[in-house]
């Protein structure tokens, strides 16, 4: 009775860690690489970017979201779908791309961590709206822009650069080739999900990223 006791100890903590403060992820698509490739598995802090609370307020190292964190999100769009990428812009940032490189303040950004190539991608290396963004109009780049930002986008234009509005922010995936991703958690995926990791945890793991920060 007492190690079952410690058992049920341990599950509960265990539990209430993975509901409340960690939350699993399998990577699906390239749109992190090479900082995160497909099939990755990956344990999203949940608690440090969250809005403060009083009585663990203490204990708890609260802090804002930074330029340069990888987050995971529920898309704008596509309700119930998450999304990974990496902030590129706070509220009051002023952002633009030239010729795929990205200027935020009027400083071009030195980004080590960005995807060099797009070989092996069915994609342009050059597309003019992803590249040159916003100088060109989504409408007329034949862009995957959903028709509410592109008529949200001309609100947020000054200068011909993006000025992050308050509470928001700009995020950007490391394979700027293919960034546009987003991952569905409904109970059914997240069985699935653990079911895989069961069964092809030895034989799928890379383990030399195992227990990596990830930047």
């Amino acid at each position: 009775m007492e190690f079952v006791s410690s058992m049920a100890v341990v599950l509960v903590i265990g539990l209430f860690i993975i509901t409340f403060n960690l939350q699993a992820f399998e990577i699906p698509s390239s749109s992190m690489e090479d900082t995160l490739l497909i099939g990755d598995h990956v344990f999203v802090d949940r608690i440090t970017n969250a809005p403060p609370t009083k009585w663990l307020g203490p204990v708890v190292p609260y802090r804002d979201i930074k330029r340069g964190d990888i987050v995971v999100f529920l898309s704008v769009t596509d309700p119930g779908m998450y999304i990974v990428k990496r902030i590129m812009g706070i509220p009051g940032d002023r952002i633009h791309l030239r010729d795929g490189v990205v200027y935020r303040n009027g400083e071009a950004l030195t980004e080590p961590y960005v995807k060099k190539s797009c070989d092996g991608f069915a994609i342009p290396c050059y597309a003019p709206y992803r590249d040159n963004f916003p100088s060109v109009p989504p409408a007329y780049a034949n862009a995957s822009a959903t028709p509410e930002w592109q008529l949200a986008l001309p609100e947020h234009l000054t200068d011909g650069e993006v000025v992050v509005p308050p509470d928001s922010y700009f995020a950007m995936g490391d394979n700027r080739f293919a960034s546009y991703d987003s991952r569905k958690t409904e109970l059914s995926e997240r069985a699935k999900f653990i079911g895989k990791v069961i069964l092809h945890f030895f034989d799928e793991t890379r383990w030399r990223r195992t227990l990596r920060m990830v930047r």
